[in-house]
């Protein structure tokens, strides 16, 4: 018998973290199975899993919440990845609040605790220092060196497994370099091929190919905006580790890493940088399809075409009568899947005097795909990437244009926004932003100097 309780509880806790402000956290569940919930941790800032994309598959039985969830890392590279000492390769998650592994009295599953404190408690095994998750670390004699080493190869398959082959495959770019990360194996375990790279096994990711969960992607579009967030954290990653580590080296193996629960393989930057570029010109052709396709579907009085002209009209209406701030609205060839947002930096702020043009490009699947947000004024700003000029920005009403227009403006004018890590997309802006004072007067004058450049070229627009 199905407890209804139980059931409630779940679909009480999935709603407040997907209405909640955690950048970092995703949950999803098919419409005829709300017990099993699919589960997204983006990696934390300043760790070797930064903006790495790790999904979970949590399980709740009849005796949720007396009992935990069953919780299984679904991001191993098909059982080939072992990405920290307590997520092994095989999805196993050794956690004390599962009960998977034994932890001191008070680290026990209760009920109190839920679905958010559970990816919480794994996403803090995502540390600077992922060795000291192994247990006994405290009393094994590891130099910074050998710890410096399992960061590193981390770092790396975070960059190739969990961002670059997820979109590679979602949109159908072929991993055509894969055998440049494998390791040379004289004498590959029974497992693996002359590669040295382990034979897909579906059910290391926990289910079979049968299983309708394994066609079930729900954080797709949200890879791909986040992908373009964070691409210039990502190059930069990359352009660090390969000044210290030269293509070609073979991963270290550490002690708790045996038979198959490792992560075998050898650096290989250059490639990923590569690759990094192709999904970003993939991601870039793809924005550009919308805009064919939506003018097609404009012309046949598609209904999302007719939806997003309707808020187009009314918008444009509704500003041209608001006594706030001036805003004008544009389609890009009539296209209304293709809008320009101007605006203008307010008075008394180091905008002031900017004129502040933005793109629009909306999917055809719109709103269950969000836009792509392009800053095409060139400012340098904590939320805008400097090389694919996306903002960061936070809309609650998903379906509202309107809404998106203006968190799109609070995004790109506000003057003390709180620190959030995983907001920060361009890290030369960021780093100053929230430094010493002497880097926020260096920040400030950079940002009004871009103004002024802004201003100067405005005709560009």
């Amino acid at each position: 018998m199905v407890n209804n309780s139980s059931t409630i509880r779940v679909l009480r806790e999935i709603k407040e973290l997907q209405t909640g402000s955690d950048l970092s956290l995703a949950v999803a569940h098919r419409e005829d199975d709300v017990r099993t919930v699919r589960c997204l941790i983006v990696g934390p800032s300043d760790t070797p899993y930064e903006f790495g994309f790790f999904e979970f598959k949590a399980k709740f039985g009849d005796a949720y919440p007396v009992q935990p969830p069953s919780v299984r890392c679904l991001t191993t590279n098909g059982g080939r990845c072992r990405f920290n000492p307590n997520i092994y390769a095989t999805g196993k998650v050794c956690l004390s609040i599962l009960g998977t592994w034994r932890g001191e009295e008070g680290e026990q599953w209760s009920t109190a605790q839920g679905i958010e404190s559970v990816l919480i408690s794994i996403q803090s095994l995502m540390s600077s220092n992922p060795y000291e998750n192994e247990p006994g670390f405290e009393h094994i004699k590891v130099t910074a060196k050998e710890a410096e080493a399992y960061a590193q190869k981390v770092r790396h398959e975070t960059l190739r497994i969990t961002v670059l082959q997820r979109l590679e495959t979602l949109l159908e770019i072929a991993d055509d370099d894969h055998i440049t990360t494998a390791a040379d194996l004289s004498t590959p375990p029974a497992d693996y091929d002359d590669d040295g790279v382990k034979e897909y096994d579906p059910s290391a990711d926990g289910y079979t190919e049968s299983d309708p969960d394994a066609l079930f992607h729900p954080f797709a579009d949200l890879y791909k905006r986040r992908f373009i967030w964070y691409y210039d954290a990502y190059l930069k990653s990359i352009d660090d580790a390969s000044a210290k580590i030269k293509d070609g080296t073979a991963f270290v193996g550490t002690p708790f890493e045996y038979g198959t629960n490792d992560m075998r393989g050898k650096f290989a930057y250059a490639s990923l940088k590569t690759r990094f570029l192709r999904v970003y010109e993939a991601l870039e052709a793809e924005k550009d399809s919308w805009a064919t396709e939506g003018k097609a579907a404009f012309t046949k009085e598609h209904g999302t075409a007719m939806n997003l002209n309707h808020q187009f009209d009314s918008l444009r209406n509704h500003y041209s009568r608001s006594n706030g701030p001036s805003v004008e609205l544009s389609l890009v060839d009539g296209n209304p899947f293709v809008w320009t947002l101007t605006f203008f930096g307010p008075s008394e702020t180091d905008l002031y005097g900017a004129t502040i043009n933005v793109r629009l490009h909306f999917p055809f699947k719109f709103p269950d795909q969000q836009p792509r947000v392009t800053v095409l004024t060139p400012l340098f700003h904590h939320r805008i990437s400097s090389t694919t000029k996306a903002l960061c920005y936070f809309p609650t009403k998903l379906f509202s244009v309107q809404n998106h227009i203006e968190s799109i403006m609070a995004a790109i004018v506000e003057e003390n926004p709180s620190y959030d890590p995983r907001a920060l997309v361009n890290p030369a802006a960021s780093v100053l932003r929230w430094g010493d004072e002497a880097g926020k007067k260096l920040y400030r004058r950079k940002l009004r100097r871009s103004v002024q450049d802004a201003m100067e070229n405005c005709d560009e627009f």
